[in-house]
């Protein structure tokens, strides 16, 4: 526990706030905001080496995952950040040439995308560095807490109504 609230008191001076957070609700939701940010940075940071935004990623892991074409807006349900543009996101990735996309025969307004040989070799590629940024990120938290932060971030979502 002593290791949580000096990681909060940090944040205090991370941020030059000169003043105490208004409520510990405050401070939690700027606390995971602020740590969501640098890790977000750090993994694109990596993704653009490979000429990937986070959006585009996402997209090829959901994809090599479903292992057979499924409709766009499927694949927008899926993204764990809400991409407001997925016709942009896979149009891109058309571009790159990393996955088809095909309309589907039973309903013509819907289209299905699925990765190709390119995209999965895009992500073989990244597979490792992924891991390895992870555990990098992590380095400093035990495995009890982050099954802990896990937990805590599952209640998070649950009580966050969209």
């Amino acid at each position: 526990m002593v290791f949580i609230c000096a990681a909060i008191m940090a944040l205090a001076d991370e941020l030059k706030k000169r003043g105490p957070f208004d409520s510990l609700e405050q401070e939690a939701t700027l606390a995971v905001l602020r740590t969501s940010d640098l890790l977000e940075n750090r993994i694109a940071r990596l993704l653009r080496e490979h000429r990937l935004t986070m959006s585009q990623y996402n997209v090829l892991r959901i994809l090599r995952g479903e292992g057979k074409p499924i409709p766009c807006l499927e694949v927008a349900d899926r993204m764990v950040q809400v991409a407001p543009a997925i016709t942009r996101v896979v149009d891109q990735l058309l571009g790159a040439k990393m996955i088809r996309k095909t309309q589907s025969s039973k309903d013509r307004r819907v289209f299905l995308v699925e990765i190709n040989s390119l995209g999965k070799r895009t992500l073989e590629k990244l597979d490792q560095p992924i891991l390895d940024l992870h555990a990098s990120l992590l380095r400093g938290v035990s495995k009890s807490d982050m099954k802990t932060l896990v937990g805590i971030l599952e209640a998070v979502r649950t009580g966050v109504t969209v």
